[in-house]
């Protein structure tokens, strides 16, 4: 394909900013250069240290809309990297880099897909958009969702919207992201009696008073999930009290756990049953919650007969729908009625040392990404 090399080129020049969180890195500056030349209206939202861009061509409805992240996680130690993280290297029909498939080979097959879909179609329907932050693998604060704010108080509705996370599984396009599981937090601190352990009769023992609710909680049966939706789980991450010496029991115990649930359950009725259960246990308690996101879902509808039709155009795979894995941006996007869904490269490297993406992946999924277009912009 002649337009592989541009999907590559552009890969390795964003590959080889060095965007950790939060830093932008000069990718979005690049970014808009190429969309300008394309017609985009661009808008910067910097939030604190946060680089965000808002690209829009068009004005009318319907609002098609690519969102990603420029930002990476960390390297690691470089020198365990089989080429250096941040100087992307192609071989064996891999290009290596941090970021290959997380997301900015996802982005380059974005421009690339635009710059040709814009010159075959420059009167399009509707609009096209692209929400990019640099805030995506961080605290998710001042990225996609202070975006979205804006956009929602001022009535600027996406329609649909592809997000270019690395959705796929063996092959691009075998799997498309139609939704994600909530994800709530909790930091619980159970209060006791500290004392000397030769004493029980002056101590609580705060471990010993908690053990009981703890077993219950990670036994109950939150709901039994649903078409798309595995059933919502608990797991505790952390667990920790004492003083570090032996003949000390403990004054609180600190419980770090997290639910990721379906949208069988609520996070409001996931905090009452916990309240209940450490009340009943007649535990001295109190929780600090963070919840993440909560669940969303895209049934079938125009976005996901697009994207399934142009993968199988392109790939002839029959994707599968999906709500597994973490959490991702859409949980922002999807509240606001559009409808959402994850389809970029294989994710079996992301966060990895040697991340790498096929080329030829590239290729695909620059040519998928033109052929939604074409499905639901032009008549």
């Amino acid at each position: 394909m002649s337009h592989g090399s541009a999907t590559l080129t552009l890969a390795k020049e964003l590959i080889s900013r060095p965007s950790v969180t939060p830093d932008d890195a000069g990718c979005q500056a690049y970014l808009i250069s190429r969309l300008e030349a394309l017609g985009f209206t661009i808008e910067s939202m910097p939030f604190a240290e946060v680089t965000n861009l808002w690209a829009r061509r068009g004005t009318d409805g319907p609002l098609f809309c690519f969102a990603g992240h420029t930002d990476v996680v960390p390297s690691g130690p470089a020198e365990k990297w089989r080429f250096p993280p941040f100087e992307p290297t192609e071989s064996e029909g891999y290009l290596w880099g941090r970021g290959a498939a997380d997301m900015k080979g996802g982005i380059a097959a974005f421009i690339t897909a635009l710059e040709r879909f814009i010159a075959s179609y420059p009167d399009h329907q509707g609009s096209i958009a692209l929400l990019i932050t640099s805030d995506e693998e961080g605290p998710f604060i001042n990225g996609t969702t202070r975006v979205i704010d804006t956009l929602e108080a001022r009535q600027e509705k996406i329609t649909w919207c592809v997000v270019g996370e690395p959705s796929s599984s063996q092959r691009v396009g075998d799997v498309i992201k139609n939704g994600r599981r909530g994800s709530i937090s909790g930091s619980l601190t159970v209060k006791g009696v500290q004392g000397h352990v030769a004493y029980p009769h002056l101590v609580r023992n705060p471990v010993h008073l908690a053990a009981p609710a703890l077993a219950e909680l990670s036994q109950l049966v939150w709901d039994e999930g649903n078409e798309f939706f595995p059933p919502t789980s608990f797991q505790i991450s952390n667990i920790h009290a004492g003083t570090g010496a032996t003949n000390v029991v403990p004054g609180e115990l600190e419980v770090a756990f997290n639910l990721r649930f379906s949208t069988e359950i609520t996070a409001d009725a996931i905090k009452a049953r916990i309240a209940e259960l450490l009340d009943r246990h007649q535990l001295d308690w109190q929780i600090d919650w963070t919840l993440s996101g909560h669940p969303f879902l895209t049934p079938a509808g125009s976005l996901v007969d697009a994207s399934r039709a142009a993968i199988h155009q392109i790939t002839g795979l029959e994707s599968e729908l999906s709500t597994a894995g973490g959490t991702s941006d859409g949980r922002f996007i999807a509240p606001t009625g559009a409808q959402v869904v994850e389809l970029g490269p294989v994710n079996a490297t992301i966060h990895q040392i040697d991340e790498r993406v096929s080329i030829d992946d590239l290729d695909a999924l620059s040519a998928i990404y033109e052929q939604i277009m074409i499905r639901l912009l032009t008549a």
